[in-house]
């Protein structure tokens, strides 16, 4: 798809939230706070340090990331608006695209980087302050090709197909009770049958398959259901109902086979974000750990997805990104013979891209250690 605009992306986010509560009235089902929202900046503490060896020049290359931009000329990459001399003058001042020469520049003593349009770092300062009268041009370019602060590929499954549900949300809701032919496994273009009210002949619907809960435990050590994982593994569409059974025609498989007991809901347009903003996690309640590493045993790496037990009501927002760190080892002090635990160690950094009350999805980032179930998370200081 090509697109015209005016000028040149850091990140955009489109909202899920209000997808979300529509698809949850159609069928009578409280869904828990979903959050797909562009976060606020960073406050501003110190002005951010630059690498030793930032380059004054960057050409920005088709496989780019936005992160691994950010940190060629940051200790700490969380702070790139900081310093991005962003055009005032153009509907999207913070996109960037393949080709796009970065310079470099000081504006009142402080590092800007910008865009090169021609006219080299007096060009740049004077876009950014706005004290020169520009005409927008037009260019045409795909909006495929804009530069994402992630791959939008490592983490498109869990946008687009996953979510977690506070588990009281699930009663209710329609679920499958068998396929043609007594099939025990159905997928694209096999029927199946869902029992449950709500199911409307004609309508589009996701097949869903719950995953483990999360169980967690409180202070007083009861255990308790922070959530339910929903997996789609099918799209839907109601072709009949009759007794409280409706017949569904599956139109597309992900990944799995439906069987007994997936969720039957609406299906929605996810509005996939191409772009985020990455920021630091202030004002997060602490204490926050690794819960769950997607698709492993518990492991992760670079490019992994994670859940955190961090969520909105905790005060997590999109783009969030946090320092994970490893707890210490336990040694014994070879003089006392005590048992000490040696200081925690950072293993990398993670960003949340996908938010709901109590958990979060997010993205790892970086990891010079592997990144273990029970790491925990802080966000990062915002001391260079």
């Amino acid at each position: 798809m090509k697109k015209v605009f005016v000028g040149t992306p850091i990140f955009s986010a489109v909202g899920l939230k209000k997808q979300m509560l529509a698809l949850a009235v159609s069928v009578g089902v409280s869904l828990g706070t979903v959050s797909i929202a562009e976060a606020a900046p960073a406050r501003n503490i110190n002005p951010p340090s630059l690498k030793a060896n930032a380059p004054q020049v960057y050409v920005v290359k088709k496989g780019d990331t936005l992160w691994d931009i950010s940190k060629k000329f940051l200790k700490n990459p969380v702070r790139w608006r900081e310093i991005w001399a962003s055009n005032r003058h153009v509907k999207n001042p913070h996109w960037i695209f393949p080709g796009d020469r970065l310079l470099m520049c000081t504006y009142n003593g402080k590092p800007i980087i910008g865009k090169d349009e021609g006219d080299g770092c007096a060009g740049i300062i004077s876009r950014y302050t706005g004290s020169t009268k520009v005409e927008p041009q037009i260019r045409v370019e795909s909006l495929n090709n804009t530069i994402p602060v992630i791959p939008l590929q490592h983490i498109k499954n869990w946008l687009q197909h996953s979510m977690i549900l506070p588990a009281d949300t699930l009663d209710g809701v329609p679920y499958i009770i068998g396929a043609a032919d007594e099939r025990v496994l159905a997928a694209k273009d096999q029927t199946v049958y869902a029992r449950g009210n709500g199911l409307v002949v004609g309508q589009r619907y996701a097949v869903y398959h719950e995953g483990e809960p999360y169980i967690f435990t409180d202070a007083n050590g009861v255990k308790y259901n922070a959530g339910v994982e929903l997996n789609q593994v099918a799209s839907a569409v109601a072709v009949r109902g009759q007794d409280g059974i409706t017949t569904l025609e599956l139109t597309d498989s992900y990944d799995r086979e439906v069987r007994r007991g997936d969720r039957v809901l609406p299906e929605y347009d996810p509005m996939l974000p191409s772009l985020f903003y990455p920021t630091s996690a202030d004002n997060i309640t602490p204490g926050g750990i690794v819960v769950r590493v997607q698709g492993s045993i518990g492991t992760a790496a670079r490019h992994s997805v994670v859940t955190i037990d961090r969520g909105t009501t905790h005060g997590v927002q999109i783009g969030d990104v946090f320092n994970v760190n490893k707890q210490g080892q336990i040694v014994t002090d070879p003089k006392t013979q005590e048992r000490i635990a040696l200081p925690t160690e950072q293993v990398g950094s993670i960003m949340v891209f996908k938010a709901f009350d109590n958990l979060s999805y997010a993205y790892v980032l970086e990891s010079a250690l592997p990144m273990k179930v029970g790491s925990s998370i802080q966000p990062p200081l915002l001391d260079e």
